[in-house]
Parts: structure tokens; sequence; C-alpha cells
């Protein structure tokens, strides 16, 4: 193979490096060996061209300076080629200045012939020797190249045949391109962007839309329900629905897969999603449309109902591509998992068709009063059209418009057929809020109050009931309600004095169950003659007079006392420095008057005696809170004991009517206390009991012996039995009862006429059966002087009586005859007592007239009026407005028959 790059210039002989591998030229002498002898010069075979043509290599030296320069100085030479038969590597030249150091010492250096005998080196000119740190003596300088022969320099490139031209530049210094080559870049740079477009808008989108696909969750109905809001239930004690409350969120009621009729669902397809039955959760041509109407100005939407669906069960409506996105994914992940069947009853259960109705079943009772299942294709296509726009529900241009688009999609879909279509006309909704639940009349709106707040005492506020759709059974027995209402309007007919209001409780003696309640009129009218919710009575303190009377004698008998013993009963006493009268000297009973029979006629003077100098305060507070009189903070009643007006029950003691009724119910149970409450069982919308009665308080009342608390209730029962007869009530027939009546008088201001100075501001009566106990408050707001249709005063014998005779007649009436049971008497036995001869107290009582007694001028006294010092400050009585510090505590005898004339009957 020719290497003519190898080959020397002509005339010249090959290098000293190839020389050394090749050995001495044929019939050339090698001359003497080194040292000593002068340094072989190289023969001389034409003078090569001066200059240096690689310009960086040393330059030939002059043809007059003879012989090879030192080997040190001649240019590095790039590696040649090996010729066969030589060696591959050929030595590398020694760094400039050095020898080189093959062989053994003293030998000559590889390629150069043994200078002849007697001649030594020639030194060059002089000159100052370069130090080896230079850079073109150790390999260091720019561009050095110690194996560069220079041959690829470009100014050589134009007489090489196989080097190509160099590209023109433009005055940028960019490449000049042909126009092939400009058309093939911009092809390229447009397969490129494709690329990327595909890359951007479909590869990225379906790898993420896969991801969020397996991260997100498909909420269910019964998820959905568990989180919305629900409407609270109420059920009375026979398990008839008496009424619902709404959240704020409107009615929700959810039907099954199966039950939404055929019609309902094309009518919803045809106004929402016609494709709802072949898409996948998402409409590529809807979402297209979509678009296409927001940047047109049109209107229209491209979700589909699954989508609808997602957003209205998660309630995010937020205008964010993140929640389009996780919709959209939700929506394919539902079609997935869940039939159209089950999705579509699911979108029908939420959606909003205004009216406060969520769910189709809610909306065909809110405007047509009716079940689902009962729609026809008219009314269907009516509440279908107004899932759009349910806020303009009651709007009859916009109601149609829709409804008649609904007809025609439904139609051309071929749901419906055109003659058929032909043939209908606009439905005609009931009017708004027209379709009250069934007998929900019998949930008033301060029955309801009273439920809530004993369920918020447990821990169950309204927003819980909501959360949980809570199913509420109560107490009331919807005979006993109805039996309530009558009575108390009834007994309020033909009255005159625009003050006179009225409340009735009734509880039952065996569970402690409020069966009735009735608080007053559920709607009033205001001062400016607007309607407005009225006021619960039944849930205000009042006085409650002489019906406080029971625990004072519950009082005396825990302390072994009886019904046998006597106090003085005479009129006008002096008693711990006051004047206490009785209603007249008709009401006395002597100086010797047994306890019994003071009960039967309201003695003031006996109880005040009683209170005063044997139980003190104290003891008639606790019974009185033992039978179930609830005070702060758990009720509202106050049992006042810094003086002895409790002992009939004026004052600063105040009692609301059902806890009046609760405590005389603990009589009426045989001394057993059953806490008063409204709820005997509490679920959630899935009818998991949260609680029920088992829960309830229960024991005995009186005493922690059973038998001693039975005991002494019966013994207040036996002196309370003739109370009703001397009240000219009756019993229902076959019934045992027993009972109270209370009167509080009204405190004169100086101004009034004198005929105010015998009225009385509030009344009471309280009875009860084994089976039942009922209280009767009859009264004004306040202290007002109240009068009866004939514009005499009133007495708890007068209004209060015969409502709860009503009453009890009306509930009782058909059920079985009762009886109470027979206690042992305590203590002295009123039998045994034979003599009415006046008998000194057991405890002495303040008979001195003090210095400055209160006395009442009044010649025609009320039925019991107790007089009292004004000097001691009385508190506030939350739920009144009267004043109890006028320093009168009032108390309340039976008072006479209902014709009896004022102070004339009984006290």
């Amino acid at each position: 193979m020719n290497d003519d790059r190898n080959r020397s210039w002509p005339g010249q002989e090959p290098d000293a490096p190839r020389r050394a591998q090749s050995g001495p030229w044929p019939g050339e002498d090698p001359g003497p060996a080194w040292p000593g002898e002068e340094a072989p010069r190289r023969p001389q075979r034409g003078t090569p061209p001066r200059g240096n043509p690689r310009g960086g290599a040393p330059e030939w030296p002059a043809g007059d300076e003879g012989g090879p320069q030192w080997p040190g100085e001649e240019p590095p030479r790039r590696p040649q080629q090996p010729r066969q038969g030589m060696p591959a590597r050929r030595p590398v030249p020694p760094p400039p200045g050095q020898r080189p150091q093959q062989g053994p010492p003293g030998s000559p250096p590889q390629g150069f012939r043994q200078p002849p005998p007697g001649r030594r080196p020639v030194p060059p000119p002089e000159r100052e020797p370069d130090l080896i740190t230079h850079h073109a003596h150790n390999g260091t300088e720019d561009s050095y190249d110690p194996y560069d022969d220079g041959y690829d320099d470009a100014r050589f490139n134009e007489f090489a045949d196989d080097v190509e031209p160099q590209p023109e530049l433009d005055e940028d210094g960019k490449r000049v391109l042909t126009p092939a080559q400009r058309k093939r870049r911009k092809w390229k740079i447009v397969r490129r962007v494709a690329y990327a477009c595909v890359g951007l808008f479909f590869v990225v989108p379906a790898i993420a839309f896969v991801i969020t696909y397996f991260l997100v969750d498909v909420p269910t109905p019964e998820s959905i329900k568990s989180l919305q809001n629900q409407p609270v239930t109420y059920y009375d004690a026979s398990g008839q629905v008496m009424g619902r409350e709404l959240p704020p969120g409107g009615d929700r009621q959810l039907l099954k897969p199966g039950e939404v009729p055929e019609v309902i669902k094309h009518a919803v397809y045809a106004a929402e999603d016609a494709t709802f039955e072949t898409n996948s959760g998402f409409d590529v041509t809807g979402i297209l449309r979509a678009v296409w109407n927001q940047v047109s100005g049109g209107q229209g939407g491209g979700s589909t109902i699954s989508q609808q669906y997602i957003k209205k069960a998660t309630e995010n409506d937020a205008p964010t591509l993140t929640r389009k996105w996780t919709e959209l994914a939700k929506s394919f992940k539902m079609n997935n998992q869940q039939s159209k069947e089950e999705i579509i009853t699911s979108y029908l259960n939420i959606v909003y068709f205004g009216r406060g109705a969520n769910g189709i079943q809610a909306a065909a009772k809110a405007y047509f009063n009716k079940d689902a299942k009962d729609l026809n294709a008219s009314e269907a296509a009516l509440l279908a059209g107004l899932i759009q726009g349910p806020s303009r529900s009651e709007n009859q241009a916009y109601a149609q418009k829709r409804w008649t688009y609904v007809l025609d999609q439904m139609v051309a879909n071929k749901w419906l057929r055109q003659d058929e279509r032909a043939t209908f006309q606009f439905p005609t909704p009931i009017p708004k809020n027209a379709n009250k639940e069934e007998n929900s009349g019998k949930l008033t709106y301060q029955l309801q109050e009273r439920i809530k707040d004993e369920l918020a005492a447990k821990g169950y506020d309204e927003n819980k009931l909501f959360s949980t759709g809570a199913k509420i059974y109560t107490t009331i027995d919807p005979a006993a309600q109805a039996a309530a209402e009558q009575a108390s309007q009834e007994g309020m007919k033909g009255q005159t004095d625009e003050n006179l209001l009225n409340a009735l409780v009734a509880v039952n003696p065996k569970t402690g169950g409020v069966i009735a309640y009735y608080g007053g009129p559920e709607i009033v009218k205001d001062a400016n003659g607007k309607d407005a919710i009225g006021q619960d009575r039944a849930n205000q303190a009042r006085n409650p007079g002489s019906s406080v009377k029971a625990f004072d004698l519950t009082a005396f008998l825990k302390m072994g006392k009886g019904l046998g013993e006597t106090f003085d009963g005479s009129n006008n006493r002096v008693l711990g420095g006051r004047t206490v009268r009785n209603a007249g000297d008709s009401a006395s009973c002597g100086k010797e008057c047994t306890v019994a029979k003071a009960m039967e006629i309201s003695a003031n003077t006996v109880f005040y005696d009683m209170v005063l100098n044997v139980t003190k305060p104290s003891r008639v507070a606790e019974a009185a809170k033992e039978a179930g009189v609830k005070v702060a903070p758990e009720g509202k009643s106050v049992l006042y004991t810094d003086d002895n007006n409790i002992s009939l029950g004026g004052g600063g003691t105040a009692v609301t009517p059902e806890d009046m009724a609760a405590a005389y119910a603990s009589f009426a149970s045989g001394g057993t206390y059953h806490e008063q409450h409204f709820v005997s069982k509490l679920t959630n919308a899935q009818d998991e009991v949260e609680f029920d009665e088992n829960n309830i308080k229960t024991n005995p009342a009186f005493d922690d012996d059973a038998s001693k608390s039975q005991q002494i209730a019966g013994n207040v029962t036996e002196a309370l039995k003739p109370v009703i007869p001397h009240s000219n009530l009756k019993c229902p027939t076959g019934h045992e009862c027993a009972g109270k009546t209370g009167t509080q008088q009204y405190t004169a201001k100086d101004d009034d006429p004198a005929s105010y100075k015998d009225r009385n501001a509030q009344t009471w009566m309280v009875g009860y059966t084994p089976s039942v106990s009922a209280a009767v408050w009859v009264g004004g707001d306040g202290n007002k002087p109240l009068h009866d249709a004939r514009n005499r005063p009133i007495f708890g014998a007068t209004i209060a009586g015969p409502t709860w005779q009503n009453f009890m007649n009306l509930y009782l009436k058909g059920k079985p005859a009762e009886k109470f049971d027979k206690v042992q008497p305590i203590g002295k036995d009123v039998n045994d007592v034979t003599t009415t001869q006046s008998k000194p107290s057991d405890t002495p009582t303040t008979t001195t007239t003090p210095t400055t007694p209160e006395t009442t001028d009044s010649t025609e006294p009320s039925d019991t009026e107790t007089t009292t010092s004004r000097s001691r400050p009385r508190p506030t009585i939350p739920g009144t407005t009267f004043d109890p510090g006028t320093g009168n505590t009032f108390g309340g005898g039976g008072g006479g028959g209902v014709a009896a004339p004022p102070g004339s009957g009984p006290g």
C-alpha cells in the first residue's frame, strides 16, 4: 500500500525516525559510534522549499547549514503508518533539549547513525537555551500537536478531491439554504409541532385521566343522604306522623332503583341529556357545543346527567378546571361501576325542583300532592323542565316555556307520540305550601319547640337531627291532645276579658310521658294586627297559689306527721309577724282543724302555720323537687325559700303548668317518680335507635324505700280526694280522682277601683286519676285584675276547674274504671280524731299582733289571701312579667262553686 503522506520531500532522505526504524541507507557507512565523534549529518538531497508551510513546525535549515539540526530541535512529525515488517509503534521523540534514553548508557539515540570518528556535533549558533517550562517545548502551547504534520491544514483543502466545499454563509453568519433544504426544514418543524400537540392534548391528558380515574371515588345516594340535611319526622304515641320539619335545604325523599317510572325518566332525558342511555358519562359533542355556546354568547351547557349528579352530590359548583376534570373522571367511573338505572335514580333523588323539594318524590308532593309513580307525562314534563330554573318555579311563563320544550324533545326522541302530545294541556300545580303533611296539625309550634328543647338537653341539637334525618317518636297521645285542645277552647268560650289566657298539660303517671300539651293559640295577632307565633303559656312559670299545698302536706308527712294532726284554723291569725286570713269566715274550721279538713277547704292559716313552725320552707321545696318540679338550670320553675310565702304558692315561688302536671303525677303513680318527657324513642333515618324510654329516670319519689314513698303519696291522695267535690267538680265516670285548686290575688294599685282589690291574677286546677295527671292554668300576663263573663273575680273553680273536668271526661271516656291503691295512714289517723276542740299545735305559733301589721280593708276577700311584709325583695321569675316583689303572697283555695259568690264558698 502506498503511503504518500509518509514520503520525504523530493531529493531528500527520509526523516531520522524512519531511518532509525529501517536501518541505514544502502551503501551508507554507519560511521563511528557515539560519543566522541562528530554528530551525523543529514545527507543533502536538494534544498527543500524554505519557509514553514505548516505554520507552527520548525523551518528547514538553510542549504548552507549542512546536515540535520540537533535531534532535539527537529520538529515532531505525525506518526506514520508502519511498513510491512516494521514495528507498529515508533519511538516517541524526546522532549526538546533532551537526548533519547533508549538503550544502555553511552549508546547513541535510535534513528541516528554513529557520528564519524573524531567529529563532534557542531553546536548551534549562539543563543540562549530555552527553558523546559516553555510551552513550545513541553507540548502545552495552544494548538501545538507533536504529531500534526500539517496535511490537514484548511489552506490545503482546495487541493484535495475528497473535501467538500465550505457552505456559503449569509451576512448573519447563518448557512444559506437551498429551496429544497428550506422546504425540508419547514416540514420538519411542522412534524415536531404536531408531535408536541399530540403529546400535549392527547397522551398527557390520557395518562392524567387514568391516574385521576383511580384516585376519585363516586358518591352513592346513601353517602349523600348521610352528609346532607334531611327532614325531621315527628310521630305520636300511636306511630302516626304528626308532622315533618324541613331543613334549610328543603325536603328530600329517596326512591330505590326501579321505582322511577319510565315517563319521568324520558322527560328528564329530554330536558337534560338525550344521550344518557348511550353515553359513557360525558358527551364529547355536548362539551364542544357548550364551548361554542360560551364563545358565541349562546346558552346551554355540556354536562350530562352523570356529571350533574356528581356536581350536586359533592355540592361543588366552583367554576374551575380542576372541578370539571374530576367531575368527568367521576362520571366516567360511575358509568363503569353502576347501571344506568341506578344513576338516573340517584340523580332524581337529589336534584332540586323548587318549592323546597329535593328529589322527584318530594317534588311530586310539592307540586301535585301525589307520589312520583302517579305522575303523567304532562306533569313529569313540567317537573323536568324546572330542573334548570327551580328558583323560577312560580313564574308561569317560564314554567310553560320549559314544559313545551320538554314535550317537543320527547316527541323528537320518539318517547312520546305526536298525537298524544297534541292532547296535553299545561298542568296546574297546587298552591304553594298547600300540601301540609296529613295530621300535621297535631304538631303545634309550641309542642315542637318543647320536644327540641328536650333533645338538645340530651345532646341532640337541631343540626344533628337534620343531619341524621331523625325520627322522633313522641309520647303525645292523639286522643289526649285532641281532648286538651277541645277542652281549652271550650273553657274560654263566652269569656269577655281579653286578658284571659290558658294552658293545659297532661302526663301519664305510669311513664312520665307528656300525653297532651296545649300552650295557647299557635297563631295570634300582634300589636299591628299581623299574624305572629303565640307564646307557650304551658312553659311559663306562674304563682301556683294553693295548688302548692300538696307539697306542704308531703313535707309534713315525711316528718311522720299525719292527716289527723290539728292546727288552729281560725281566720286572721298573726303568724310570723304577719296577718294571715282565710277566704272569709266560712273558710275557717275552728281552733282544732285537722290537716285533712284544712286541705279540703284550703285553710290558709293552717298551712302557713304548718310550714312556718313545723316543716320550714326548705322541706316544702325539697318535696316539690322530689315530685317533679324542675328548677334552674334544668327547668324554669322557682321554689323560693327565703320567706314563708312558698307555703301558699306566692311571693317568689312560681311553677310551670308542665311541672305541676308532672309533680302531681308522682302522687298518682303511688310515689314513683318518672321524669317528665316528650320523646319515647329517637332513631336516625335508617331506624337505628339512639335512645328510648328505657333511659328515662325513674325512682321512688319521696323516700329511698319505695313502700314508704308509696305510703306518703297515698296519704296525699287521700287528702286531695275530697277537694274535687268541695270545688263542685266531678271525677270521670268510674274513675277515682284527686286534685287541688289554686288562686293568686291581684295586687291592687292606688288608682284602681275598689272592686279590683278582690280580683285575682292567676288561677289553677291540678288533678289526677291513676292513669292521667293534668294541670290547667287560667290567668293573665303579669299582674292583671281578671274577671269572668259576669264581670266577677275568677277562682280556681271558675274556669280552670271546669276545663280540667271537661278534659278528663273527654280523654277517659270509654276507658276502664280505675281506683287508687289503699295505703296505711301516717302518724295520727284522721279517723281517730273525734273532737274539733281547740288543741295546741305541736310547734308554737305566733299569735301576737305585730306592731305594724298589714291587713286588708276588703269586706269581701278573695278565697285565700296572705298579707305579708314588703321588706324583703323578691327574685324575678323566668318566663313571667309579674313582679313577685310586691310583697303579697296570695294563697289559692278551692273557691266556691262556679255559681257561688266570691268569698262565700269554702277557702
